[in-house]
């Protein structure tokens, strides 16, 4: 009874507390592999089932935005402004990267003989992820056209990288409603807006396990970034201090700045009513480095408590989830940047401008997934002739900056639905 008198974000918050508080203890006394093998399966659990609804969510939430909106003439409308809009927001973020990393340059205060060992330490990780981004750069420019259009559309419905391909399915079918007499498509629209309803009630019945979920996420992390030594894991981490400040110090500037100045010029919500609403969706974001993951949350924080309607949320939000990734843009510029420094590489205005459009495409084509960025990290990389050996020198604070700059995508993708929302 206590525990359901407390507001769901308290709980996240507590459960991310004592997951933290676990995971640490088990580092002194020694049990990492009691939490790996009894823990860490429970916040598997709950990826899972944030996945398991991901792609019926997206599927029916567009098709019942569309048919709401009732007009192809407005959806077109709604879709020009929402792509843009997550355009510029995508490019202001990369250039606050830029700005940053220039003038802090954590790159120059990397000791050398670090470099050498982690280098050394993740190259089988670096040679993995440089085989996925060779495949990426060989299937041509135009190839994020042809991966639009699914052969499949339950082969790509089975994969939680296929989003896009979810979403140009579901924007069809939807159009395709909209364009035919009322009287023959109402069976096939009650039949999704009675079907949103029993998603969103799975959604609620998820979510009573978010806390545990949480717990479990945030004790397997604690210890398995340590790899079972605080001492090497400090001196790894001061290595990147600098490095992660200049990323974290962006990241905030985006949403503390940037957000609340774009919610002040384009729409009525106030940014304390806007930042109080979306907090449980950010919770969940730090917690699962998921957008996908998290977009139950943050369609339903969006429409219950920031107050945008629910024909917007549906649109706009699972696109957002899927090509607006702010946070992931910036720390893209800023580590691109930090790598050439610290390998002695002076970066000129070019190739600066290179990565601000490697960095804006290598964010529509990035999975909503942990880790998916490091792969478009090494495209931006080679893009500006940068050794992509360099990204093992981030291994190590990724996962963490991954779960602040989740929480940027999201808080962005929430931005832009309440400006299209107020139109």
């Amino acid at each position: 009874m206590i525990l359901k008198s407390i507001p769901l974000y308290l709980r996240i918050i507590i459960g991310m507390i004592l997951g933290t508080i676990l995971g640490v203890i088990s580092i002194k006394f020694g049990f990492e592999n009691g939490i790996k093998d009894w823990i860490a399966p429970f916040g598997t659990i709950f990826m899972n089932l944030l996945k398991l609804i991901a792609v019926p969510l997206i599927f029916v939430s567009l098709v019942t935005g569309i048919t709401g909106l009732k007009d192809v003439s407005k959806l077109s409308s709604m879709g020009g402004k929402t792509i843009a809009l997550y355009i510029i927001s995508t490019v202001i973020a990369i250039s606050i990267g830029l700005v940053l990393v220039n003038i802090i340059k954590p790159g120059d205060a990397f000791p050398d003989r670090m470099k050498t060992e982690m280098v050394k330490e993740f190259s089988d990780k670096v040679t993995a992820k440089q085989e996925i981004a060779a495949e990426h750069r060989a299937k041509g420019p135009l190839q994020f056209l042809v991966d639009l259009i699914p052969s499949n559309i339950i082969a790509a419905s089975s994969k939680n990288n296929k989003m896009l391909q979810v979403i140009f399915f579901a924007v069809l079918f939807g159009i395709s409603i909209i364009l035919l007499p009322e009287s023959k498509t109402k069976t096939v629209v009650k039949f999704f807006d009675e079907l949103n309803i029993v998603i969103l009630k799975f959604i609620d019945i998820i979510m009573k396990f978010a806390p545990y979920g949480v717990f479990a996420l945030l004790a397997a992390l604690i210890a398995e970034i340590t790899g079972g030594s605080t001492d090497d894991t400090l001196t790894l981490f001061k290595g990147l201090g600098l490095y992660s400040l200049t990323v974290i110090i962006g990241l905030l500037l985006m949403i503390f700045v940037v957000y609340p100045i774009l919610l002040k010029l384009f729409s009525k919500i106030k940014y304390r009513k806007f930042i109080k609403g979306i907090f449980p969706a950010q919770l969940m974001a730090f917690s699962t480095s998921s957008s996908a993951a998290t977009l139950p949350v943050t369609m339903e924080q969006a429409e219950k408590e920031v107050g945008i309607s629910k024909e917007t949320a549906s649109f706009v939000l699972p696109i957002g989830a899927t090509i607006n990734m702010d946070g992931t843009s910036l720390y893209q510029a800023v580590a691109a940047v930090f790598i050439a420094q610290v390998f002695g590489y002076n970066l000129d205005l070019g190739q600066q401008l290179t990565i601000v459009l490697t960095a804006t495409l290598a964010s529509i084509g990035s999975a909503a997934v942990p880790g998916a960025s490091i792969v478009m990290l090494v495209i931006v990389l080679e893009s500006i002739g940068v050794p992509s050996s360099g990204i093992a020198l981030i291994f190590a604070v990724d996962r963490i900056l991954d779960m602040l700059r989740t929480t940027v995508n999201v808080t962005g993708d929430t931005t832009v639905a309440a400006i299209i929302d107020s139109k």
